[in-house]
């Protein structure tokens, strides 16, 4: 009897990337600033843009040339973590969608609105008049709570880090921005 080879076709897998180096965006935060009467004006605002009561935030320091003492409410803030892309896309068309190199941090990139009025579907108020606000984008890629969490809290490797390359790719990837 003869022997017969059997020739074994070698099953090549599809080359996938790591699931664990991949980018998301773990959540935009939307703030504003001011005391007393501009104060309330920017949470008014923060609440016409997100439908959300947003968080204030209070002194702890005195800055006597700023009218600054501790105890006194400072700054409002709203995060937005359940979709958060779409809300990044509307805060992006006012800058035309491009953003500065020095803006971004490791793990986040952050950018200032002059007017509020340059946001599409946002019109004109009043009673808030001309406003600015703070647009703060965190990054995150997947195993990020094993360093936040409270309870058998883990090592979290430095490259599993987002550095601001790959913060700059992602976005010229993902929502076509230009840097300069």
């Amino acid at each position: 009897m003869a022997k017969e080879k059997i020739e074994t076709a070698k099953i090549k897998k599809p080359v996938t990337e790591n699931p664990m180096r991949t980018i998301k965006i773990e959540k935009v935060v939307l703030s504003v600033g001011g005391v007393a009467e501009e104060l309330e004006k920017g949470v008014q605002l923060l609440k016409i843009l997100t439908g959300r009561e947003p968080a204030k935030s209070i002194s702890r320091k005195r800055i006597p040339s700023l009218g600054v003492r501790p105890g006194l409410q400072v700054g409002a803030v709203v995060t937005i973590r359940k979709n958060p892309e779409e809300t990044l896309k509307k805060m992006l068309t006012p800058k035309e969608n491009t953003l500065k190199k020095s803006q971004i941090s490791e793990n986040n990139f952050s950018f200032g609105i002059a007017e509020y009025i340059e946001i599409p579907g946002v019109e004109y108020h009043r009673e808030i008049g001309i406003k600015g606000l703070d647009v703060t984008v965190v990054m995150k890629r997947t195993g990020r709570r094993v360093k936040l969490k409270k309870m058998k809290r883990g090592k979290f490797s430095k490259r599993q880090n987002v550095s601001k390359e790959e913060i700059i790719k992602f976005m010229e990837d993902n929502f076509k921005t230009k840097f300069t």
